[in-house]
């Protein structure tokens, strides 16, 4: 089977359809019958859109005049081969005769696709100096993200678009319940797997490489769950108690749900998310790690449609967010991500700040979140939450991690090799 069949259909369900590359993959890679396949379709897929807005640059050199949008599948299949010859171990031959024989119906397809591989190979070097020269194409991002993040960042900005196109590395979060994270890392090395020890966490490690979860011990039985170190701060921040009641907002996929059960056993854990396909992830996660919570689908904004009116003594809001931060694991969010997004996102992370504190009691303590980069999302959100709400405090968070803000701690993608985030911990008078 010719695998740049498959990576085809998946790009085009992300690039013309707008679906998450999640949710292409899991439909897109079912059909294949081998783990080498299936790794190979998804390095492709992520590569292409790691690298899209700079691939998309060249390819404007090479073409006389652009493809027509009907024809969105040929230009996927000239991106994936330019790929592959600029980063890709695939020998330039193969990488050329395979895109080619790709092609389907689309018969005239064949020799464009031939010719515009093959000059690229001949004048490599050339497209990348021009590559260096325009803004885009360097960093792989679109002109509207690379404004703000620049605004935002200053001088950092440079590292962040390098660190944006890196693969992340796998994370583990170990279940304290089970073991500690020294002992599950002796029990990887029993296994030949590498990890690394995250010192100022009690359950992070860093694996050398990447490894399919049915090869980590006793993972069906919980011991450990994919998280990277980042999220994993947020249970400790929440300064649990025993038997405390705890609310999750915009809790899916769950791992920070089963974060703060597995840190504390004891408390009633309540998780709210809109949508139930999300909240069924959940559900799954707190099975396999043998974990309760009550689950609730529901808007986060509108707690009188859900909420019992017992109050919560402590609250994870996790907002929605443009996900800034996570683009090395998501790197469809370059291209699905509009700048318009923007502003709607931060009225809605308004709108379930503002609802979520009428929940918490006095002497509570609510831990703002996002996974995002920008100071509207983060800093700027909280600063005018503290404005309006006399009632409200910050708790700061002293830490070995992140950088302080104004107001709460961001971590920078790439820091400690953990995604992009932000924190805030707030309590109540």
């Amino acid at each position: 089977m010719n695998l740049r069949k498959p990576a085809t259909q998946i790009l085009s369900c992300v690039l013309k359809e707008g679906r998450s590359l999640t949710n292409a993959l899991d439909k897109g890679l079912a059909p294949l019958d081998t783990a080498q396949d299936k790794a190979f379709v998804q390095a492709l897929c992520y590569g292409v859109l790691r690298d899209y807005h700079r691939l998309d640059f060249i390819l404007s050199l090479l073409l006389s005049k652009p493809l027509r949008n009907k024809d969105n599948d040929i230009k996927i299949l000239v991106l994936m081969g330019i790929y592959q010859l600029r980063t890709m171990r695939v020998k330039p031959h193969a990488a050329v005769s395979e895109t080619v024989a790709a092609v389907g119906k689309k018969s005239w397809a064949k020799k464009l696709i031939n010719g515009v591989l093959r000059h690229y190979i001949r004048e490599q070097a050339l497209f990348d100096q021009q590559v260096e020269k325009n803004t885009v194409a360097k960093y792989s991002h679109p002109q509207w993200l690379i404004n703000c993040i620049e605004h935002d960042w200053g001088k950092q900005a440079a590292s962040l678009f390098e660190q944006n196109n890196q693969a992340a590395p796998m994370v583990l979060r170990v279940n304290l319940i089970h073991t500690t994270a020294t002992d599950y890392q002796a029990l990887l090395t029993q296994h030949a797997i590498i990890s690394t020890i995250v010192p100022f966490t009690q359950t992070a490690l860093i694996l050398k490489h990447a490894v399919a979860v049915d090869q980590l011990p006793h993972f069906t039985k919980g011991w450990a769950s994919v998280q990277d170190t980042a999220a994993q701060l947020a249970a400790p921040l929440l300064q649990l108690q025993e038997n405390q009641r705890v609310l999750d907002l915009c809790a899916a996929p769950g791992g920070k749900t089963a974060a703060i059960l597995e840190l504390e056993p004891s408390i009633k854990m309540t998780a709210v998310d809109i949508e139930e396909k999300r909240l069924q992830r959940i559900r799954e996660n707190l099975q396999r790690l043998k974990l309760s919570a009550t689950l609730i689908t529901a808007d986060a904004s509108d707690p009188k449609t859900w909420w019992d009116g017992i109050f919560f003594d402590r609250i994870l809001v996790d907002v929605p967010c443009s996900a800034l931060g996570v683009i090395r694991h998501h790197p469809d969010i370059k291209v699905l991500r509009r700048e318009s997004d923007i502003n709607v996102l931060v009225q809605q992370q308004a709108d379930i700040l503002e609802a979520a504190w009428h929940l918490l009691t006095v002497g509570g303590v609510l831990l703002y979140a996002t996974c995002s980069l920008l100071k509207q999302e983060n800093q700027n959100q909280i600063e005018t939450f503290l404005k309006n709400h006399p009632d409200s405090f910050e708790i700061p968070i002293e830490a070995d991690w992140g950088t302080p803000q104004t107001v709460g701690r961001q971590i920078l993608t790439g820091d400690q090799a953990m995604d992009g985030f932000y924190y805030a911990r707030l309590g109540k008078k």
